[in-house]
């Protein structure tokens, strides 16, 4: 038993196969909505008819905001959530870590958050301070 024919499946293939599954362990199918039963022909080809109506209405709307989306994208809008830094404020950053500010000093200063950070900086492929800079070395022990 299910409420609505379109929550059972996701394509009429994937309804029909369902359902000849169903039957071939013995088990009718009802909807509530529909007031269809498989365990009879009329039933078999209201399923049948329903199913394709479904699969018909899924792709219709998948079309529209397909072209939605190319609209909004024609006319220069941006799809997803916007970028928390700019491309300024990531030169910003990238300078005042060259000169030596910490991760933390630079995002109480820029106030973003520390992952915003991060996930920034690997995506624009800064990955430390540069070579010019010397970084202290490890002594190594005589006997270790």
């Amino acid at each position: 038993m299910v409420w609505k024919l379109d929550r059972l499946g996701r394509s009429l293939p994937h309804l029909l196969s369902i359902i000849d599954d169903l039957k071939g362990r013995g088990v009718a199918f009802r909807s509530l909505t529909e007031q269809m039963d498989t365990t009879t022909p009329h039933g078999e080809l209201l399923f049948s008819i329903f199913g394709a109506l479904a699969q018909y209405e899924r792709a219709l709307t998948r079309e529209r905001v397909i072209a939605g989306l190319a609209a909004a994208k024609r006319r220069g809008k941006q799809a997803g959530r916007p970028k928390a830094l700019d491309q300024e404020k990531i030169d910003q950053i990238i300078a005042a870590l060259e000169a030596g500010a910490s991760k933390s000093a630079v995002c109480r200063t820029f106030t973003v958050a520390r992952s915003t950070l991060i996930d920034t900086l690997a995506r624009v492929g800064w990955s430390g301070p540069s070579a010019s800079r010397s970084t202290p070395s490890k002594k190594v022990r005589a006997g270790a």
